[in-house]
């Protein structure tokens, strides 16, 4: 018995091409700021801060390790969100729990019924 053998030609090497990578020149400019020559420092009315007004109802706390203030809802506030927020998504899992209950206790029964109908029509024709 004979095997049968293959014949592979010699393997040519093949020169890559290199590219190179394109370049551009980029124009660039240093802005040149020009002040008014009227150009005064505003006088603060007596009596007024620079500080932002408080706002009803906001109270600020500190951020620990910077010296930023972030204006936070008062305590009644954010009682009242909380409250809604948490009956509103107990509101939604409870009826789509007993929307789920409903329909698994009445697939049967549609069932059963939809097949006594589809007989008695087949029945009178």
């Amino acid at each position: 018995m004979e095997i049968p053998t293959i014949v592979l030609p010699p393997v040519e090497k093949i020169e890559t091409i290199s590219i190179p990578l394109p370049t551009a020149d980029v124009p660039s400019y240093i802005p040149m700021v020009v002040p008014p020559s009227d150009l005064q420092a505003e006088e603060e009315p007596e009596g007024t801060t620079s500080e932002e007004p408080e706002s009803p109802g906001m109270r600020k706390v500190g951020i620990p390790f910077t010296d930023q203030q972030m204006p936070v809802p008062e305590t009644e506030i954010l009682v009242t969100a909380t409250t809604t927020a948490v009956v509103s998504v107990a509101a939604t899992l409870t009826a789509t729990a007993a929307f789920k209950y409903v329909v698994t206790a009445m697939k049967p029964i549609l069932k059963t019924g939809w097949k006594k109908i589809s007989q008695s029509k087949k029945k009178v024709s």
